[in-house]
């Protein structure tokens, strides 16, 4: 089996997650989004998959510093504007495998879905 896995590099879950990959031998294909941006349609196929709601984080620095008019009235297609602009606003790690999307790890939910 192989994923894909979209993230940054430097994020401490996503290490988290790339370690368990590796110890559980699945292989995977890395997206950086600082280095490669983050796609408006697989965030829109993201979100009827699993709801914008868990895509977007909402605790992160980046979201913190918006705009108290860039807060307030988000739906599905303010929220996957906010994203594609600010990709360190997508909850890390995205893990798209053949049965569906992960969003953030969970060694318990990870190996359900992928073992």
């Amino acid at each position: 089996m192989s994923i894909d896995f979209y993230g940054i590099p430097n994020c401490d879950t996503v290490k988290k997650a790339r370690k368990w990959l590796e110890r559980e031998e699945i292989s995977y294909t890395f997206h950086d989004y600082k280095k490669e941006g983050a796609d408006a349609g697989k965030l829109r196929e993201w979100e009827k998959e699993v709801g914008w709601e868990v895509l977007l984080n909402r605790r992160g620095t980046t979201f913190r510093k918006l705009d108290e008019a860039d807060k307030s009235g988000i739906d599905a297609a303010k929220a996957i504007a906010l994203m594609v602009e600010h990709p360190s606003m997508i909850k890390r790690p995205v893990a798209v495998h053949p049965g569906g999307v992960l969003v953030g790890f969970d060694p318990a939910a990870w190996s359900a879905a992928l073992g």
